[in-house]
């Protein structure tokens, strides 16, 4: 883990605010949300659909920029940087899990999972990736596309392509919305055993309750607003 990760919280939202322009005017997403995150936490963020989680981790991520306040991850402000450097940062800091997964289709397992490697010129992104592969209960599916997974099976190699770079913090958006009950389960334990192995810093967006109980903090995103 870099060491600002170590001598900074992993994150901070400082009076992060989003606002959108809409037909009626002026719609605010988020309200001045300030929240500390350290490292090696676990944190839920929980509220009804449309309060605004997937849009706070958006920002979290440096995905979208906020219209007011910031965030610093390990104690660097990543809107003072331009988009080139937040994309850096996240190559080097992040891991993501989608609902949707967000496989590439053309890629098979073993070549999804070796992309975040490749991109960052590691030499020995093959033999990392089948580890990691395997660790996930996959070594047989390596050859295997997207479309010739199950869901679980797709959530699974989408687990070891965020976890498979070691990065110091991991985001899950609703990572079991596109499963069924018995698969979901099994996907969520196995995303905090590797979370809990490598000891990063895991921020989860769920509108499950007993998912977010499996995490040290939760909190509650409602209207917008910081409950």
């Amino acid at each position: 883990m870099p060491e600002s990760f170590l001598s900074f919280p992993a994150i901070e939202a400082i009076s992060l605010t989003k606002r959108v322009a809409d037909a009626t005017g002026e719609l605010i997403i988020l309200h001045g949300i300030d929240f500390t995150v350290q490292a090696g936490d676990t944190l839920a963020i929980v509220g009804a659909s449309g309060s605004g989680k997937s849009t706070l981790l958006g920002l979290l991520a440096g995905l979208d920029t906020p219209s007011a306040g910031t965030v610093r991850l390990g104690g660097t402000d990543i809107f003072e940087m331009d988009e080139d450097g937040r994309a850096g940062l996240r190559k080097e800091r992040l891991g993501f899990v989608f609902q949707s997964f967000q496989l590439l289709g053309h890629l098979n397992a073993l070549e999804n999972v070796m992309l975040p490697l490749e991109l960052r010129g590691d030499a020995e992104a093959r033999s990392k990736a089948e580890a990691m592969l395997a660790r996930v209960g996959l070594a047989s599916r390596l050859k295997h596309y997207p479309k010739y997974l199950s869901g679980g099976e797709q959530q699974r190699v989408a687990l070891a392509r965020a976890f498979v770079s070691e990065p110091p913090l991991l985001f899950a958006d609703e990572p079991t919305g596109s499963l069924d009950a018995a698969t979901g389960e099994s996907v969520i334990k196995l995303m905090f055993e590797l979370n809990q192995e490598r000891n990063s810093t895991l921020v989860l967006v769920t509108h499950d309750k007993s998912i977010a109980a499996l995490c040290k903090r939760t909190i509650t995103i409602a209207a917008g607003r910081l409950a």
